[in-house]
């Protein structure tokens, strides 16, 4: 009997077509031999569809006419499954499918911050990647700094503030900006990934229009040192906190200082080619290292991992200054773009087996957790009295 995966992805999040791209390259490469797909798109407005015209990337070029092709579905837990059923009931609904496990390919906020991975566990659903707290670290840019500080791992100072500080003292806070960190400097939305909302700033004049740009995705912003002798390396890597394995290394292609979104996922398409997402970017792998420097760089993602306490297949991207020759974490991607298959495939792991291991960890996971006692038998109730029978003249 196959196992039935349903792959997650869409949802509120400003990378939603992102996600989309990521997911039907997945659904593409999984053992079809070994497993049953349910793809489960979630669309902005968070609710959910399926159907077999969702495997096909070419119709998602209009949404509303692929949600006539498809039908709206809700999950729920029932007789210890968790069951994906059709919303409209009667006659003309279809039987509810037991889903195994849970696949999410989804990237930036409302998701990929945990907020799914918090949606599974309430289900008691098994499912890909990192659980809900690392989640929420990696995506969180200065958070996710200050646990590499505490693991004594290396990262770049930065200063983070929320639109009503800035907005009600902003003189202040840019004076400490520009004492703290100076110029030139890298101002970001917190918590969202595919360099949305980042810019590089060189003077004072610029700051307020950068500043104003991040808090426009998000509530908090951080502002970093700018690298200007600067070579950025990515690392994927693989595995959970008892074992875990890193990539190769590949350095992307930039068309400027800031690796753009149109330089990750619209470089193919621009010419006149179909965006394959991450695996789309310009890149050379594995990238023009010395030995002694990749293994630098993959001890430190395989320390990172473990310091989130990570889970599933990740990237880290990492900055080098090249004046000091000295290696920064940068951010960590919780589920990367394309899930990194490419860096994989590089490694000698192909998209299938990637698929095989990703969903092998979730079910490990799962089994060490109903080791863990969450609830315990107690008559606590039994003697609870607030007075009276029921709630009629009930005194509140």
């Amino acid at each position: 009997m196959k196992t039935n995966v349903a792959f997650f992805y869409g949802c509120r999040s400003v990378e939603h077509e992102v996600s989309i791209i990521s997911a039907v390259q997945a659904m593409r490469a999984i053992d079809r031999e070994k497993y049953d797909i349910t793809p489960i798109y979630v669309t902005k407005d968070g609710e959910m569809f399926t159907g077999d015209a969702l495997f096909t990337i070419e119709e998602y070029r209009n949404i509303p006419a692929l949600l006539k092709k498809c039908r709206k579905v809700e999950l729920s837990r029932e007789n210890n499954q968790v069951v994906m059923k059709d919303e409209k009931k009667g006659l003309f609904g279809k039987k509810p499918i037991v889903i195994d496990v849970a696949f999410p390919v989804v990237h930036g906020t409302n998701c990929e911050d945990g907020t799914i991975q918090g949606f599974f566990e309430y289900l008691g659903l098994p499912y890909v990647g990192c659980d809900i707290i690392s989640s929420a670290v990696g995506m969180d840019k200065a958070i996710f700094k200050d646990v590499l500080k505490a693991a004594g791992l290396p990262v770049l100072d930065c200063i983070r503030f929320r639109a009503r500080r800035y907005m009600s003292d902003k003189e202040s806070l840019t004076n400490e900006i520009k004492a703290k960190i100076g110029f030139p400097l890298i101002v970001k939305p917190i918590n969202l990934g595919s360099s949305v909302g980042i810019s590089k700033v060189d003077n004072e004049a610029e700051l307020d229009e950068a500043i104003m740009l991040a808090l426009s995705f998000a509530d908090n912003v951080l502002v970093e040192r700018a690298v200007t002798a600067i070579r950025e390396i990515n690392c994927s890597v693989l595995g959970d906190a008892d074992n875990c394995i890193a990539s190769v290394c590949e350095e992307p292609f930039m068309n400027d200082e800031i690796l753009s979104y149109e330089d990750k996922y619209m470089s193919n398409s621009k010419s006149g080619g179909q965006s394959k997402g991450m695996a789309s970017l310009g890149r050379k792998i594995p990238a023009d290292l010395s030995e002694d420097k990749s293994a630098e760089i993959r001890k430190l993602a395989c320390d990172i991992f473990k310091a989130l306490g990570a889970n599933g297949v990740v990237r880290i991207d990492f900055i080098i200054d090249t004046a000091t020759d000295t290696v920064f974490a940068n951010e960590i991607n919780t589920i990367p773009g394309s899930l990194a298959f490419y860096l994989w495939e590089a490694t000698g792991v192909p998209y299938k087996e990637l698929c095989d291991r990703l969903i092998d960890l979730a079910f490990k996971r799962q089994r060490n957790r109903e080791n863990i006692t969450y609830t315990i038998n107690t008559n606590i109730l039994s003697g609870v009295s607030f007075g009276t029978k029921g709630t009629k003249g009930a005194k509140m």
